[in-house]
C-alpha cells in the first residue's frame, strides 16, 4: 500500500482486453505510484484507489494513467494498494525471462528478439531456426541449477551516457525516454536494460519448466516457459484431468493413452457403420416412398441422426423431376441441416425462402438448394410454404 495525491483526472475510454463496447471512464495521473504500467512484453499491475478498481494501467512518457470508472477529485490524498498475487506473478515471469535469455546466449548463442508473458504462458522468440529437445532439456537444467545457487538481483540506475552501457545487453531505449536509465542485473549472470517488475533473488523463482518450441517467424523459434507459482498450477491442473481420466478409463496414468487411442479406433468403427447404416436407411426410404402405387408431389422427412450425405442419397434414390423433397436432420427445435430438392425452377424459387424460414444460410444448383439452419422448429412453416406452392402449380390437385 502506498499514500499518494491525485494530480489530475481527466474522461477517457477504455477498450477491454477481450474486444467488445469501449468502458467510460476517467485517466487518472498520481504525483507517485506503485502500479507499474504496461510495456516491454510485461502486462501492467492492477490495484484499488481508495476503494475504486483500477482496471488498466498504461504508460505516456514519464507518467502512469491509471483508469478508472469513477471520478477522483484532483489533490485529493488516497491510498493506493496493489493487486500483489499478480504482481509477484510478473516478477517470476519476467525474471523468469531475463534468466532463460542469458543463459540461452551463453550455451548456445541464441539471441532473444522478443518476448510475452501470456495470462497462463509465456514466450520467448529466439533468433534461431529451431532448437532441438537435448538443447531444451540441457538449458531447462541449467536455469534450475542457478535458481539453487540462490543468484541475488539487483537494481540499479544509469546515467546518460554512462560508458557503462556498453556491457548492458539492452533492445534499445524508448523514443520518449528521459533521465537515468534503469538496469537489472543478475549477479554474474546477465545486465540488462529493464523497467519491469523483478524478484530480488532467483530462488524467488521457485522452478522453471521449459514446455518446449513452437515455430516462429521466419528463420526464429519460439520457447515457451512457465515460472514459479505457475508451475505449481499447471501440475495442479495436470493432476487434476489425471484423477478424472483414471475414474473415467477405470486404469492407471501410465495406461491413459493407449486406453484413449483403443477408444478412438472403437469410435472410427462405429462411426463407419453408423454411416453404412444411415445409407442403408436412406435407400429404404426412398424405395418405400416408390413403391406406393399414388405419389405425393411433396416428400417432408425429419430424422435427428443423419448428414449431407443422408439425405442426398434419399434424393437420389427417389428422383426429383416431378416430386419436391423437403428433408432435414438435426435437433427437432435448434439447429441442423435442409435440403430442398425438386424441379429446377421450383427450388431456385422456394430455396432462399426456405432458408430465410429456417434462420440459416444455403446455396443451390441443378434442383438442389441445401444449407444450416438455426430454427428447425419452424418446418411447419416450410411446409405450409411448400404445399402453397404447389397448389398453385397443380390447382387440380
Amino acid at each position: 500500500q502506498f499514500t499518494t495525491r491525485v494530480v489530475s483526472c481527466r474522461e477517457a475510454e477504455l477498450r477491454p482486453e477481450n474486444g467488445g463496447e469501449p468502458v467510460r471512464g476517467f485517466q487518472v495521473v498520481l504525483e507517485d505510484t506503485i502500479l507499474s504500467p504496461e510495456g516491454g512484453g510485461q502486462p501492467d499491475d492492477r490495484g484499488l484507489i481508495g476503494d475504486v478498481p483500477v482496471l488498466r494501467v498504461t504508460r505516456r512518457g514519464a507518467e502512469a494513467l491509471h483508469f478508472v470508472e469513477a471520478a477522483l477529485e484532483p489533490g485529493a490524498e488516497v491510498q493506493l494498494s496493489l493487486d500483489w498475487d499478480r504482481r509477484f506473478d510478473h516478477m517470476q515471469q519476467h525474471s523468469g525471462q531475463h534468466l532463460i535469455t542469458a543463459i540461452a546466449e551463453q550455451m548456445f548463442g541464441f539471441k532473444t528478439t522478443s518476448w510475452e508473458l501470456g495470462r497462463q504462458r509465456s514466450v520467448i522468440e529466439l533468433d534461431t531456426p529451431s532448437m532441438t529437445a537435448e538443447q531444451v532439456e540441457a538449458l531447462e537444467r541449467s536455469v534450475n541449477e542457478k535458481i539453487r545457487e540462490r543468484v541475488p538481483v539487483v537494481v540499479r540506475e544509469l546515467a546518460a551516457g554512462d560508458p557503462e552501457f556498453e556491457t548492458v545487453r539492452s533492445r534499445g531505449l524508448p523514443d520518449d525516454h528521459v533521465g537515468p536509465v534503469r538496469v537489472v542485473d543478475i549477479e554474474g549472470i546477465d545486465s540488462n536494460m529493464c523497467c519491469g517488475t523483478h524478484i530480488s533473488n532467483l530462488s524467488d523463482l521457485q522452478v522453471i519448466k521449459l514446455l518446449g518450441t513452437e515455430k516462429g517467424k521466419k528463420n526464429k523459434t519460439n520457447l515457451v516457459f512457465l515460472a514459479g507459482n505457475r508451475v505449481l498450477k499447471s501440475i495442479e491442473r495436470s493432476h487434476s484431468t489425471e484423477k478424472a481420466l483414471t475414474s473415467l478409463l477405470k486404469n492407471g496414468p501410465g495406461e491413459h493413452v493407449e486406453a484413449v487411442k483403443r477408444l478412438q479406433s472403437s469410435v472410427k468403427l462405429l462411426q463407419k457403420n453408423n454411416l453404412n447404416l444411415l445409407r442403408d436407411i436412406a435407400v429404404l426410404i426412398a424405395r418405400d416412398f416408390k413403391s406406393k402405387p399414388v405419389q405425393s408431389q411433396l416428400f417432408m422427412l425429419h430424422r435427428k441422426e443423419g448428414d449431407s450425405e443422408f439425405m442426398n442419397i434419399i434424393a437420389n434414390e427417389i428422383g426429383t423431376e416431378e416430386t419436391l423433397l423437403f428433408l432435414t436432420v438435426g435437433d427437432e427445435k435448434e439447429a441442423g441441416l435442409f435440403l430442398l430438392a425438386g424441379p429446377v425452377e421450383a427450388v431456385e424459387s422456394l430455396g432462399p425462402r426456405v432458408a430465410e424460414l429456417l434462420g440459416g444460410k444455403g446455396a443451390g444448383k441443378r434442383g438442389r438448394f441445401q444449407g444450416k439452419a438455426t430454427k428447425m422448429s419452424r418446418r411447419g412453416e416450410v411446409q405450409a410454404l411448400l404445399q402453397e406452392f404447389i397448389s398453385h402449380q397443380s390447382p387440380e390437385a
